[in-house]
């Protein structure tokens, strides 16, 4: 498939979807989104994807939504775009391969949510944050549902009502993103981290991150319960009987692509 707004590159299994607007600071807008969905479709389907990792061009990762394509919406059109955002968000998180985002700039708004979203992400040190609707009368409601997710209550708060950039060192502190590394090292120390991410068995990772997903904000109980039988299944898997086998037989485990 061809796009206008995203290019995507493999690499043994390492799939790179990188947003190409660097003009227009990679802004969200619905075109926008619809394509990040389809090439993160794509490379979540293809059998022999690993890993993904979310990239972009230019100076800044993404500047959140494109105001020149929401400015005159009515309600029903803003309610769709909103829902194409949401759309994307879930689809990295269900995805069934780890996504990383590759962080190489300023992430602001649906940018910073992007980067919430993304199961692990890596930090150029010039990298900033943000949450900027509280500075002015359109609040980040959407974003703060990720942001919260990764940092916690009070710095989200403190995000979204600021709407202050913290930069990539806090990032890392409040847990929004897992490396911060010098810029020159961005590429490297991203594949580094989503390729130990990947190791293993596909099928049981696949298994593993839905059931995090799915039981990460239940009461402790309820979270034991579904995880219980996600593990117990998944010890009835051909993957799950081979992790067990090869460790008893003292040999690296042998995983075919994911089925």
């Amino acid at each position: 498939m061809r796009y206008e707004h995203v290019t995507v590159a493999g690499n043994d299994g390492l799939v790179t979807v990188t947003m190409n607007r660097p003009e227009r600071r990679n802004a969200l807008s619905e075109a926008h989104m619809r394509e990040l969905i389809a090439a993160l479709s794509a490379a979540g389907d293809a059998p022999d994807t690993r890993a993904v990792v979310l990239a972009a061009t230019g100076p800044v990762f993404s500047a959140g939504h494109d105001f020149g394509d929401m400015v005159e919406r009515d309600l029903d059109g803003m309610r769709r775009l909103l829902a194409t955002c949401t759309e994307l968000m879930l689809k990295i998180q269900r995805l069934p391969q780890p996504v990383v985002a590759r962080v190489q700039g300023i992430a602001t708004a649906a940018g910073c949510q992007l980067v919430a979203s993304c199961d692990l992400a890596v930090a150029a040190e010039n990298a900033s944050f943000a949450t900027p609707g509280g500075k002015g009368g359109w609040f980040c409601t959407t974003p703060m549902v990720a942001v919260a997710r990764a940092v916690g209550r009070k710095r989200a708060l403190e995000m979204i009502f600021t709407g202050d950039s913290i930069d990539a060192r806090t990032a890392l502190a409040w847990g929004l993103v897992n490396r911060v590394v010098p810029a020159e090292r961005l590429v490297a120390e991203t594949e580094t981290l989503a390729r130990a991410a990947s190791r293993g068995s596909l099928a049981s990772k696949a298994l593993g991150k839905r059931a995090f997903y799915d039981t990460i904000d239940l009461p402790v109980e309820e979270a034991y319960a579904r995880a219980c039988e996600v593990m117990a299944t998944s010890a009835m898997t051909a993957d799950g009987r081979e992790a067990m086998l090869s460790f008893v037989e003292k040999r690296p485990g042998v995983y075919p692509p994911r089925r």
